[in-house]
């Protein structure tokens, strides 16, 4: 069971203060954790962006290597 509330900012902060300490420690790690997760992204698109990648020629030998080896199984 879900329950969706609309608060304003000024609302959600006076809440958050009053949480006790170990569950305002608790809720300040969830966040830092999200964020951390959250940009780490761009790290791996950095990474897939300058990825090597295959030439035509390596392509070409892919293919045959492909098709040679379909040919072997299909004896």
């Amino acid at each position: 069971m879900q329950a969706q509330i609309d608060i304003g900012y000024d609302q959600l902060v006076k809440l958050v203060k009053q949480l006790p300490k170990k569950q305002w420690v608790r809720l300040k790690n969830e966040v830092e954790e999200k964020a951390a997760s959250t940009s780490k992204s761009p790290d791996m698109l950095t990474f897939l962006l300058n990825a090597p990648t295959f030439n035509k020629k390596q392509l070409d030998e892919i293919d045959k290597a492909r098709m040679e080896i379909s040919q072997w199984r299909t004896k």
